[in-house]
């Protein structure tokens, strides 16, 4: 017989999941800024119930991903371009303290992984598809919040890379190249790998605002 607390947790690991698709869909653009979020046809897709996906798309206004109006439904957030700047300002702040905290512990958790990663970017350029590299620099930068074994700044960071991911999505096609932003995570993971807490600060910092200079050079 299946128990209240497995039925509630069956509810829980659903909308988990669903949050998890939505959350990625949004960012790389697959569900367009501005879209309705159809519930019938997203609960139909993703094989779960509307009220799973309702708490993930709860969770999802919360990351500023989606927003729900009275009597209108709920619509993918518009990509913000003027937000940069503010994004930018608190992610140097606390992008350098984990790296720093994920280099003193060698990678910790993530340290395989980095280490298959650091493999996989050594493979990428510029000729690379649009979204496999996108793909891969979300990879990156939460596989360096995990390592920094601190859930709370992981999560924070994670918003706001996603955030800062969706400009980059919108400004992608306009940059020269990405192949030194593709280089400086070889060099960044390296760092974490090797466990030099000052370079891995310096270099998690210096990809901060190389990032943000180069959106804005086509802006």
């Amino acid at each position: 017989m299946t128990t209240t607390a497995q039925l509630i947790a069956g509810a829980e690991s659903m909308a988990e999941r669903a949050y998890l698709l939505l959350r990625d869909r949004l960012i790389m653009m697959d569900i367009a800024p501005g879209d309705p979020i159809n519930e019938g046809q997203l609960a139909e897709e993703l094989g779960i119930g509307r009220t799973p996906l309702r708490e993930a798309l709860k969770r999802l206004e919360v990351d500023h991903l989606v927003q729900s109006y009275s009597r209108r439904g709920t619509f993918a957030t518009r990509v913000d371009i003027t937000e940069l700047a503010d994004i930018t300002e608190v992610r140097q702040a606390l992008e350098p303290l984990a790296a720093g905290k994920a280099a003193a512990l060698n990678g910790g958790v993530a340290r395989l992984q980095m280490q298959e990663t650091i493999m996989a970017v050594g493979a990428l350029n510029s000729n690379n598809a649009r979204r496999e590299l996108m793909e891969n620099d979300l990879q990156v930068h939460r596989l360096i919040y995990r390592a920094a074994g601190n859930h709370h700044l992981e999560e924070t960071l994670i918003r706001l890379d996603n955030l800062a991911t969706r400009i980059w999505c919108m400004t992608l096609n306009r940059l020269p190249t990405v192949d030194e932003h593709i280089s400086e995570h070889a060099y960044l993971l390296q760092a974490i790998l090797d466990g030099d807490v000052q370079a891995a600060e310096n270099l998690a910092l210096e990809h901060i605002v190389h990032f943000e200079s180069s959106v804005r050079a086509v802006l």
